[in-house]
């Protein structure tokens, strides 16, 4: 375990140093990784929390229920991805490995399984309103991602990343969270149908992103608003 732990740390510190000596990561995305490692953390510990309460352990015993960065490291994901988006110009993008679960040892799986999957995107707008509230506490007269003092900063990047990850995370596609709301009503004639959509889910997000960049946008985009608003002065 020690051994992986170093390795993970190595590759990350080479990581942060190609990217800083290319001068093409600023002090802003330093920021936005910053409150988004621990968000995506925080929204993947909760799904295990949620389904240890209904009686599912199995995120327990794969020890995923902790805090510790690098236990929810996907090498792909957390580290090379962010890397080469980051040395491209690109900002920072990534994802967690998903914590395991198991619906057949929960209570009442159907119904137990919708609360676990919700449990990421609720942990995120939990965030967001927490970020709002101390930054009504500060009384800013003017908000903006990557100006103004770190006591304003810190927070605004906290609500806008976690604002993102309810949204996004709450999309029905598969493997998103939204898509148990679906997989729980769906009808049994649909039923097959499903089954096929969530096997290319990943393909058919990764087709949106990059063929509709402007439609992720524009479903952000409100939610973002709405936020904005709530911390308006």
């Amino acid at each position: 375990m020690k051994r992986d732990q170093t390795i993970v740390l190595v590759i990350v510190g080479v990581a942060v140093a190609l990217a800083l000596s290319r001068r093409v990561v600023t002090a802003q995305t330093l920021l936005l990784f910053g409150v988004a490692v621990p968000s995506i953390i925080l929204h993947e510990v909760s799904h295990g929390v949620a389904a240890l309460y209904f009686g599912d352990d199995t995120a327990k015993r794969a020890g995923r229920l902790t805090l510790n960065p690098i236990a929810h490291v996907d090498l792909f994901g957390t580290i090379i991805l962010p890397a080469l988006l980051s040395l491209s110009g690109l900002g920072v993008f990534g994802y967690a490995k998903p914590v395991p679960i198991n619906p057949s040892r929960m209570r009442h799986p159907r119904d137990d399984a919708v609360v676990v999957s919700l449990a990421g995107p609720a942990t995120n707008v939990l965030l967001a309103v927490i970020a709002a509230v101390v930054l009504r506490q500060q009384h800013p007269s003017f908000i903006a991602l990557g100006s103004g003092p770190w006591r304003i900063r810190i927070p605004f990047a906290l609500g806008i990343i976690n604002v993102v990850l309810a949204v996004f995370n709450l999309i029905p596609i598969p493997p998103l969270d939204g898509s148990a709301v679906i997989d729980r009503f769906v009808p049994k004639a649909w039923r097959n149908g499903w089954e096929s959509l969530r096997r290319y889910g990943v393909l058919i997000l990764v087709g949106v992103a990059l063929l509709l960049p402007g439609a992720l946008t524009r479903l952000f985009t409100p939610a973002i608003n709405l936020w904005e608003r709530i911390i308006a002065p």
